[in-house]
């Protein structure tokens, strides 16, 4: 059984019209158990067992877009952008994995994929972080032995992708959110068919540590000036959905 655990999201809010139609969109998601929205500070909040993918897509249903800003507890969530090493395809960014640790040995990885081949994908944590040659230079599957890569630490789990190619699952890992920090995630289309714009069939990123709810009041990126979402338009012009 998967114990609660809490989300909080940037949301567009202007008025209570909107909290009402946003709280409305994600109280209708099976497993969600609570949402509260901050008007003045435009921040949802929401607890329950869904899927963080989920609820996004709940707000973006109701016309507005939206940042997670935070989950579970402090050193508790991690987040990995999947990437194609590939030049010919159309865009790098395929897809985004979502961590949070929820117990001792619990932690959930929401993956969500987009605009990739149909058919069945294998998502595994690797030895390294190298992703300088893509998934080649990751190295093998954490955890793996002589028995095979099946009961491997690092298997994640399947993700399917249908026509319309975009996939996601919801999984369980028997792992602490420290010992998969800086390793990488390798997503790979175990029926790759051979499609000439998907000539690497994996998705590769680095996984790193993201913040606990309420940890992340950023709203101006000291580094570079800009706001949190004139970096979301960027990451969506890079193929993040």
């Amino acid at each position: 059984m998967i114990e609660p655990f809490q989300t909080v999201f940037a949301v567009p809010l202007t008025c209570e019209t909107c909290v009402a139609d946003v709280s409305q969109s994600i109280q209708s998601i099976d497993g969600v158990t609570s949402v509260s929205a901050d008007l003045k500070n435009q921040l949802v909040s929401v607890e329950g067992t869904a899927a963080p993918s989920l609820i996004v897509g709940a707000i973006q249903q109701t016309g507005r877009d939206t940042i997670l800003r935070g989950s579970g507890t402090s050193d508790s969530a991690a987040v990995c952008i999947l990437e194609t090493s590939t030049s010919r395809a159309p865009t790098t960014v395929h897809g985004l994995a979502r961590m949070v640790q929820i117990s001792r040995q619990t932690t959930l990885v929401d993956i969500s994929t987009h605009s990739l081949p149909a058919g069945e994908y294998q998502a595994t944590v690797r030895e390294s972080g190298d992703i300088s040659r893509g998934a080649q230079s990751t190295g093998k599957v954490w955890g793996a032995n002589s028995t095979g890569d099946d009961q491997a630490k690092g298997v994640v789990g399947t993700i399917k992708v249908g026509n319309s190619g975009i996939g996601s699952s919801f999984l369980t890992m028997p792992v602490q959110i420290w010992e998969i920090i800086g390793r990488g995630m390798v997503v790979t289309n175990t029926t790759h068919n051979g499609d000439e714009e998907f000539d690497e069939p994996s998705l590769a990123g680095v996984i790193a540590r993201s913040a606990g709810v309420w940890e992340n009041d950023k709203i101006v990126c000291s580094c570079s000036g800009k706001t949190v979402w004139q970096e979301r338009k960027e990451l969506i012009d890079r193929g993040m959905l």
